[in-house]
């Protein structure tokens, strides 16, 4: 008796699994899936998931997008690309009274000369 008590647990188990669409917005979307939900190419996902942190998880050779985290990448306004947000902020700095002495302590730290001798 106890082996059929263990199939009928086990079976148990597989009936409380979710739905592959619930109602909440939770629902794991496949590469397909997520470049017909935004109504783009799938090549184009990858794009979007390296430059502008589109979130996803890849899992093996398979990838993952959970639609209400896509969904809230889409509310989120896009930033500067990190290279134009960095030129954006490197003329901030030549004005500043303590760049010299941050750039010391920075070099001092690394065990570098500020200037490079030319021997």
């Amino acid at each position: 008796m106890p082996a059929a008590k263990t199939r009928l647990q086990k079976g148990a188990r597989r009936a409380n699994k979710l739905p592959a669409s619930d109602t909440t917005g939770d629902r794991v979307l496949t590469l397909s899936e997520i470049a017909a939900y935004l109504r783009i190419p799938e090549n184009a996902i990858f794009k979007l998931v390296g430059e502008q942190g589109l979130p996803g998880r890849q899992i093996g050779r398979e990838w993952r997008f959970l639609r209400s985290a896509v969904d809230e990448w889409l509310r989120t306004p896009m930033n500067k690309s990190s290279k134009e947000a960095l030129l954006a902020m490197a003329g901030k700095w030549k004005d500043d009274p303590h760049l010299n002495e941050m750039l010391a302590q920075i070099y001092e730290q690394r065990g570098r000369p500020m200037l490079e001798s030319d021997e």
